[in-house]
């Protein structure tokens, strides 16, 4: 009986039974042929499925791309003629470039980027390196920014340092590979200019935004962090309250420049020389200090948090914990100052753990004005920063370097606003006082 089809082409159908002489009787076939391929002899091997070696069908996605020289064809010019059209560069007439874009969109052309840059110098990209996309402040300077570059048809590619300094490298690196045509960056250590530096050196121009880095000529765009803690607590003051307690972790270099500054009295140093959530601390002693006020320094809360946790539910899980600290016992805090969001995400989870309200127990005025700081209960107050003008700013900066603005570095400098909303009031003694 002859053996059924397989689909492996290196199988070897059975030699053929040879019939017996004429003269004997021949056997009974047992069973009716399987129906596939003729029998061949051992010398002439089965032909493999042909289905098998058949090539596929190229798809629509696996179709060759139309090249440069496809749309020159078509368009009836030389593909020099072709590139300068497509590619903005060079002199090509009106009806060379008419006859080139109909033919690159009939064709469903699409330059080569990085291959155009080369040629022209520009790549019509900026990157920006932000320092954590989890937060909510980087996705509002990327709309900033992002709206800035598109009115200049300039697109934005985003990355992400994760307040890591080893990854902002590699991030920086990965955008000069790219050829972006400049960066923008929310830097992680302000003590480390030098791949920074070396972007510039190339030909790079870079831009700081929201934090400054000592020692780079580059544009720094950011908030009077100093005078806006400042201000904050100096309205908690005005209203009456003495035990204001100021809850803001730090790295562990902000900690110890922190006790430094401390430590030699210097409470003034001027805002581009150190961090922001350094700057947030000295305005609170500033506050102090113009109002001729001491400070609490069980109600201090700025320790160290380990620089691989610079966000997120860590921080604000400290926080918490430091809230519950100052709002025990009988000198407990009368007002809080959250110096950043995640702080202020731990410090409204600790005041639903001690069942304590505000402003009734203890005000609240948190740094930076977030979507739900209006919506929450009471509605925050705040100090606002300028997130959007901060970002349009740096990215007006970057594309005039960009187009060859070669004046000196510029320090940019916003103000903050305070808001006041349901969050602080008088403390509940001073309320009580005015109500016999």
């Amino acid at each position: 009986m002859a053996q059924p089809p397989t689909d492996d082409p290196s199988a070897q159908p059975p030699p053929r039974r040879r019939r017996p002489p004429a003269a004997a009787a021949a056997p009974a076939d047992p069973a009716p042929r399987a129906p596939g391929p003729p029998s061949q002899t051992p010398s002439q091997p089965t032909a493999p499925d042909q289905r098998q070696l058949e090539p596929a069908v190229p798809s629509a996605a696996r179709a060759k791309r139309p090249t440069i020289h496809d749309v020159a064809r078509q368009a009836g010019v030389s593909v020099a003629a072709a590139a300068r059209a497509l590619g903005g560069y060079g002199y090509a007439s009106e009806d060379i470039r008419g006859r080139v874009g109909a033919a690159a969109a009939a064709l469903g052309y699409r330059a080569n980027a990085l291959a155009r840059s080369m040629i022209t110098g520009r790549s019509h990209t900026i990157g920006f390196v932000a320092g954590d996309i989890e937060n909510p402040l980087f996705a509002r300077m990327l709309r900033g920014i992002a709206d800035t570059a598109r009115a200049q048809h300039v697109e934005v590619i985003l990355t992400n340092s994760d307040e890591d300094l080893e990854r902002e490298r590699a991030a920086v690196q990965t955008l000069l590979e790219k050829r972006v045509d400049g960066i923008i960056v929310a830097p992680v250590d302000i003590d480390a200019p030098a791949h920074l530096q070396r972007a510039m050196d190339e030909g790079t121009p870079v831009v700081l935004l929201d934090r400054p880095v000592h020692g780079l000529g580059a544009d720094v765009v950011m908030t009077d962090n100093q005078r806006a803690a400042q201000t904050a607590v100096e309205y908690l003051l005005t209203l009456g309250h003495e035990r204001i307690a100021i809850i803001a972790s730090q790295g562990n270099d902000s900690q110890q420049e922190i006790e430094e500054l401390l430590a030699y009295g210097t409470i003034e140093r001027s805002h581009d020389l150190v961090r922001p959530s350094v700057a947030r601390v000295l305005g609170y002693y500033r506050a102090f200090s113009v109002a001729n006020r001491p400070v609490r320094p069980d109600l201090v809360r700025t320790g160290a948090i380990p620089n691989r946790v610079r966000s997120g539910p860590y921080r604000a899980e400290w926080a918490a914990a430091q809230t519950l600290a100052v709002l025990e016992g009988s000198e407990r805090a009368t007002a809080i100052f959250s110096a950043d969001s995640d702080m202020t995400l731990g410090v409204l989870s600790a005041l639903r753990r001690s069942g304590l309200r505000a402003p009734e127990d203890v005000a609240i005025l948190a740094f930076d004005d977030l979507d739900w700081a209006e919506v929450v209960q009471p509605p925050l107050t705040v100090v606002a920063q300028p997130v959007y003008e901060l970002a349009t700013i740096a990215a007006q900066r970057l594309l005039a370097r960009i187009g060859g603005d070669e004046s000196e570095p510029r320090s940019v400098l916003l103000s903050t606003r305070l808001i006041e909303r349901e969050s602080t009031a008088p403390p509940s003694s001073r309320r009580a006082g005015r109500a016999h």
